[in-house]
């Protein structure tokens, strides 16, 4: 339902009804059908479709019939409040088919309602009315929140920040203090993750910009007799104890989702942010906003669907639905971040014994990522506690519980062998080595992180403080390698940040060349090298393997680099030239090869440094 269909809906009311009681009519039955699908799981998106655009169907006549009754309406005692509620409504649905089918457009609209009810106050009279009316004015900041961080609309995320501590505040002067103990925790989280996710995370869009990235037509193409796969659907899950997150949404599978998404500006990418403008009248009527920013001639987005901390059954419920929508060229990309348990007494080859005792039930589900504010004051209380893992000291476990099998090993297993995917790719936090081999079917592709924690330049832990070090590297290369070194960046190197960025771009980009061009390139990796998302995370994925490999603190320590399954050529290994090359140019521009370890001499190109010739190892 587009803003357009909103604002032309035709509808014929017979002149004998009062306004009044065609609208709350309308709203009972708007209510009665979005009480339907509020619960819906996101990943179920083909069999709830038609749910949602019958929902949308009765929106847009609610609304449509609001605006043209306005004034009768409220001389009939509508409060602006209810006003606020119907556009909170239609925001969340937008939000919710965005979440099913990863179409920027749908949260394109829902910014603009909400955008609607922020800069009109449609909540504003009724905050001091009643706790009830108080607690939906946080949850639309909150949810307002969200859909402006994923936008990434950081002006918008300080400004409601700011918003929801101030009205927080207010709340607690009028009533009960004991009453908004949740909302604390909610600012807390918000300004926690703020906090990670710093200005210098976002030097550069996350998604794919074709500006930034090769453009997908420009990729080189490999041997003619290799089928070329798409990524399709992702899986984002993660597993840590007390992570940086806000409601569901983790800073790490934050970073995941925006990855594995295009630039919505497209070809004309612009840094500063897009304003949005209001024409005055009784609410949203913007049509072209979408067009504003989305290149129409983009791909869709690959779907996604975002999972925190789920229980087994509801893990294999959206793996096994994903698995019977995915088309027959698609690519299921499976990002788990968790910590191993490294000590358990399980054996790889009880791993299929153990998940063989599970089944899938037809109805299994579990609230949905972001649903949680529907159904509590507080948008972080709407996991089940009975489906975590609190009891396993934030290890991923799935398995039996009587046996305690590690998760980790167990999970990938049923994966590869419950499944006739062309094509599984996983990027991990923990080393998990026991499935490769052991699949049915097409084989996996593994991407997976050092078994230790990296060592950072001023911290004691790989994920202070601003999320997983392997994440990192997968989403922001650059910014991962600045980390490494203590460098937090400022607005006095941007010049340095652009040249780094630019020998990085290209030095990858050459990297992917002599992929394609490699004779023994497995076909697991030769399959997926013309989708662009896939082979920008293995070109990073070898940019961090080689940067670990020579990095000083984790040299010659096997338990601090990644591994990937099924190897890669050997002309990519870290100790190549070509590898070791480009590590010590990215040194160089920040000043710090000496606490990098080479082998052997270097010659850099002399027409990006030519008043350094040869560098000698440290």
């Amino acid at each position: 339902m587009s803003q357009q269909n909103i604002n032309s809906s035709n509808l014929s009311y017979s002149s004998n009804i009062p306004v009044s009681e065609v609208y709350w009519s309308l709203v009972e039955k708007a209510d009665k059908k979005f009480s339907k699908i509020r619960d819906l799981p996101y990943y179920e998106r083909n069999r709830y479709d038609t749910y949602f655009y019958k929902v949308f169907k009765v929106y847009t006549q609610l609304w449509k019939f609001q605006q043209e009754n306005r004034e009768k309406l409220v001389e009939a005692g509508l409060k602006r409040y209810e006003i606020g509620e119907i556009a909170s409504r239609i925001a969340q649905l937008y939000f919710g088919q965005y979440m099913r089918t990863s179409d920027m457009s749908y949260l394109s609209e829902s910014y603009i309602f909400y955008e609607a009810i922020l800069t009109r106050e449609y909540f504003r009279d009724g905050l001091h009315q009643h706790l009830n009316l108080a607690n939906k004015q946080l949850r639309f900041l909150a949810r307002f929140l969200m859909v402006c961080l994923v936008l990434n609309r950081r002006e918008m995320v300080h400004q409601l920040v700011n918003q929801l501590k101030m009205w927080l505040d207010e709340c607690k002067r009028v009533f009960q203090e004991t009453d908004f103990k949740e909302w604390k925790l909610v600012v807390q989280e918000i300004v926690r993750f703020l906090k990670a996710d710093t200005a210098f995370m976002n030097i550069r869009p996350l998604r794919y910009s074709l500006v930034l990235d090769p453009r997908p037509d420009d990729l080189p193409h490999v041997s003619a007799s290799v089928r070329s796969l798409k990524l399709r659907d992702a899986i984002l899950s993660s597993y840590h104890h007390n992570e940086i997150k806000f409601s569901e949404l983790t800073l790490d599978t934050f970073r995941m989702l925006q990855c594995l998404e295009w630039e919505p500006s497209g070809s004309f990418y612009q840094s500063s942010n897009i304003k949005t403008g209001q024409n005055g009248g009784p609410g949203p009527s913007r049509i072209n906003y979408s067009q504003d920013i989305t290149d129409p001639s983009l791909p869709p987005n690959p779907r996604k669907a975002i999972l925190y901390r789920p229980s087994v059954t509801h893990f294999l419920a959206v793996l096994a639905t994903i698995c019977e929508e995915l088309p027959h060229d698609g690519v299921l990309l499976i990002y788990l971040s968790a910590s191993g348990a490294r000590n358990s007494i399980n054996a790889a080859e009880n791993i299929n014994r153990n998940f063989q005792s599970h089944t899938i039930s037809s109805d299994a589900t579990s609230a949905s990522p972001f649903s949680s504010p529907c159904n509590s004051p507080n948008p972080t209380l709407g996991l089940n506690k009975g489906d975590c893992t609190d009891d396993l000291g934030g290890c991923l476990h799935f398995g039996t519980r009587g046996n305690r099998g590690t998760l980790s090993h167990s999970a990938i297993q049923v994966i590869t062998c419950s499944t006739s995917l062309n094509q599984v790719i996983m990027a991990l936090d923990e080393c998990l080595q026991a499935i490769k081999g052991s699949e049915k079917g097409e084989p996996a592709a593994l991407l997976i992180s050092p078994s230790s924690t990296i060592p950072i330049a001023g911290t004691d832990f790989s994920r202070s403080p601003s999320g997983s070090s392997f994440t990192i590297f997968l989403t922001a290369p650059l910014q991962a390698f600045c980390l490494l070194l203590g460098i937090l960046g400022s607005e006095n190197e941007m010049d340095t940040y652009t040249e780094a960025e630019k020998l990085l771009s290209s030095s990858l980009n050459d990297w992917g060349s002599t992929l394609a061009t490699s004779d023994n390139l497995d076909p697991v990796w030769a399959q997926i090298l013309r989708d662009p998302f896939l082979r920008r995370l293995l070109l990073r994925f070898l940019f961090c393997r080689a940067v670990l490999t020579l990095y000083k603190p984790t040299f010659n320590k096997k338990e601090f680099l990644p591994e990937c399954m099924p190897l890669l050529p050997d002309s990519l290994l870290p100790t190549s030239t070509i590898c070791r090359t480009t590590v010590l140019q990215m040194a160089h521009i920040f000043g710090a090869t000496d606490r990098f370890i080479l082998s052997e001499e270097i010659i850099l190109p002399e027409n990006r440094h030519e008043d350094m010739e040869v560098v000698a190892p440290s």
